[in-house]
């Protein structure tokens, strides 16, 4: 069993940044869809950005250009650097692992197999 340990996060004033961790016993890392999703209250998870066995990235055009997937596959560790925060980025921030193909496609957060217990991120204006 997968397991996926978030931390991070926190309250920040918007143009703030703030850098959210996953640490996973997914192993070997470079081999799974590894992504990251969020929810606000009332609204559908949407992915955020996503990260492909290769190192390929894909994000969601609400954060491209201030937000930053990385993964690093020897301390087996996804992280999400967040910078120029704004509040509409307020949410319930979730980590996600799963098949390599995933990353193929744009899955689901119900797709991945294995999911962090989610971290609160809060942008005030």
């Amino acid at each position: 069993q997968v397991q996926l340990a978030q931390s991070g996060g926190g309250s920040v004033q918007a143009g703030g940044s703030l850098r959210l961790s996953c640490a996973t016993s997914a192993y070997p890392l470079s081999t799974y869809c590894m992504a990251w999703f969020r929810q606000v209250p009332g609204n559908e998870r949407e992915g955020v950005a996503a990260i492909d066995s290769d190192g390929r990235t894909s994000y969601a055009d609400s954060v491209k250009g201030r937000f930053t997937i990385s993964q690093d596959n020897a301390k087996n560790t996804l992280s999400l650097q967040m910078n120029s925060l704004k509040p509409d980025d307020s949410a319930m921030y979730y980590c996600a692992a799963g098949s390599y193909y995933l990353c193929r496609t744009v899955a689901r957060f119900y797709e991945y197999n294995y999911r962090g217990q989610g971290t609160q991120v809060t942008v005030s204006s």
